[in-house]
């Protein structure tokens, strides 16, 4: 009886693995779709195209040959602003362009043209601005209208600075000294004549004194 029932089993035994087959080959493409469609899903935007896109570079934007001289003249590194804030100014990749950052707000700046003399970075898409003098820089918000840091200085400001503080730049509504001075000359050359001149009229309006009296002769 048992060799019956063993040898039943044996001749079944290739029919259930041929039926279990079709089986498997079916539910491998359905996992494979769900490995291929969760593979998309989590490569829709990796962090690497993320940053790539964020500091990819604008062909629009054309430096020109004054722009890039800007450029050599602008502070990078940390730099030290009030209320305990820090701008971090990073030279990008490509020539002229800077990574500006403070706190989480991170911006692609380039040179512009100044007409007041200062150097003058923009972002036009996240519409900031990084404005740089000789003594202090401030990092201005356009789209919202307010400063984000202001009284930055670097190293080479803060000297400029306390050299303010020494010698204050003379005021636009004061004339400089020496301009003063060669002011005052050609009035007093002019006064000179008209003193000269006014000594004989002087000299002729005064009375006559009186003379004293003879003495008498002695006998």
């Amino acid at each position: 009886m048992k060799f019956l029932l063993t040898a039943t089993l044996i001749a079944l035994a290739p029919a259930l693995s041929l039926a279990q087959a079709p089986a498997k080959a079916k539910s491998a493409p359905a996992s494979a779709a769900k490995a291929t469609v969760k593979k998309r899903g989590g490569q829709v935007v990796p962090k690497t195209t993320e940053e790539k896109i964020e500091i990819d570079d604008d062909p629009a934007v054309k430096l020109t040959p004054a722009d890039l001289e800007v450029a050599k003249l602008v502070h990078t590194g940390d730099i030290a602003c009030e209320l305990g804030a820090t701008v971090h100014v990073t030279p990008h990749k490509r020539e002229g362009f800077f990574i500006v950052r403070v706190g989480l707000q991170r911006f692609r700046m380039h040179p512009v043209e100044s007409r007041t003399g200062a150097i003058r970075l923009e972002d036009p898409v996240g519409g900031a601005m990084w404005l740089q003098l000789s003594n202090k820089s401030m990092l201005m918000s356009q789209k919202l209208g307010r400063r984000l840091a202001d009284e930055c200085m670097s190293t080479a400001q803060s000297a400029v600075a306390d050299a303010l503080k020494k010698n204050p730049m003379p005021s636009l509504l004061e004339p400089l000294p020496a301009a003063s001075a060669a002011a005052s000359a050609p009035v007093a050359a002019a006064s000179a004549p008209a003193a000269a001149a006014s000594a004989p009229v002087a000299a002729a309006s005064a009375p006559p004194q009186a003379s004293a009296p003879a003495a008498p002769a002695s006998k």
